[in-house]
Formats: C-alpha cells, structure tokens, sequence
C-alpha cells in the first residue's frame, strides 16, 4: 500500500503559493526600476527591510519594494512642491 494512515497529507498547492517570493537587491532594484545602491540606501535609511539572507546577500520581498519605491516617490513629490 502506498500511503499510511500515520501519514498526514501533504499540504495543498495554493498554501505553498501563499508564500512570498524572497529575491536578491539586484532583481528587486531591477523589477523597482532603480539602481541596487538604491536597494541599499533604502535599507539604510530604514525604509526597507531585508526578509532573509542567502548567504552574504539580503532578500527581500517584492510587495515590501514597491512600497519603498511609492514612499520614495512621496517623499519626492512633497520636497519639491
């Protein structure tokens, strides 16, 4: 027999789907449309926070870099009106 009642099953492809992608300064600068020193700044400025590292290199979330680039652009927009 193949499965086991002790077993439990495994969980169901959209949990798995629920999870967000973790990707690295460089792709998150690029899908932003910034440079990666601009990843960094954020990071500095505390405007972004990294969600998990890979090593040496910072990951983070997409929805989390958009929402530093609209902050950005916010902070852009009211300094020079």
């Amino acid at each position: 027999m193949l499965s086991s009642p002790a077993m439990p099953a495994l969980p169901a492809l959209p949990a798995l789907a629920a999870m967000p992608a973790l990707i690295p300064g460089p792709l998150a600068a690029e899908e932003a449309g910034v440079a990666p020193a601009t990843i960094r700044k954020w990071v500095q400025l505390g405007h972004l926070r990294a969600a998990g590292k890979a090593g040496r290199a910072q990951l983070f979330r997409l929805e989390d870099v958009f929402a530093a680039e609209r902050l950005a652009r916010r902070r852009t927009r009211t300094a020079s009106a």
